[in-house]
């Protein structure tokens, strides 16, 4: 059975030139839906996919009608592959029933994954790079040294509790802790220390 899919992203859109495109494919049923390309959360798509049996094929007129993410066309891919299904796009010519089809997916999910592969390289990259300057990601610190310093001195001194001096510093009680802490370790792991 061939079923097909005709997505607009907005209610002003209209989806007849895809639907008249399926039609002459001869799609027995055409799930329409009004909804961005970029959002999951698709109720049509589901029951379509809820919908897809083995043998059956599901058919686009375009491939950034089914997702404009490849990483979610890749999804749905594998959800349509388990399902025993295959996939036609017809613009792109994307017809996963024959083996030429399959080997065409194969090969873009092979570039997305390199494409992600490299991403986070250069991202790693990026980051040491910016390590090495001194630079450091993440939110600056709402306290100054000495302020940091002020509030393990009060609190060790039983001049103030940690909620007092978190409300005078205006911080959350869990930034006084983790001061703490850390001031616990750092005195233990002192090379100044002589035991």
């Amino acid at each position: 059975m061939l079923i097909g899919y005709a997505r607009v992203s907005t209610q002003d859109q209209d989806s007849a030139e895809q639907i008249a495109k399926l039609e002459n494919v001869w799609c027995e049923r055409i799930f329409q839906e009004t909804a961005s390309g970029g959002r999951w959360d698709r109720p049509e798509l589901h029951r379509l996919l809820a919908h897809l049996r083995k043998e059956d094929v599901l058919v686009v007129w375009k491939l950034d009608r089914l997702s404009r993410s490849l990483k979610d066309v890749l999804t749905l891919m594998e959800k349509i592959n388990q399902a025993g299904a295959g996939f036609r796009s017809l613009t792109e010519a994307i017809d996963t029933t024959s083996p030429a089809g399959r080997m065409m997916m194969q090969i873009v999910a092979t570039f997305a994954e390199f494409e992600r592969a490299m991403l986070h390289e250069r991202t790693r990259n990026g980051l040491d790079a910016a390590r090495s300057q001194g630079r450091t990601g993440g939110r600056r610190p709402k306290l100054k040294p000495h302020q940091q310093q002020e509030i393990v001195d009060l609190v060790h001194s039983r001049q103030k509790t940690a909620a007092d001096a978190a409300r005078l510093f205006n911080i959350h009680p869990a930034t006084v802790s983790g001061l703490l802490q850390r001031d616990k370790i750092g005195f233990k792991n002192s090379p100044d220390l002589v035991a």
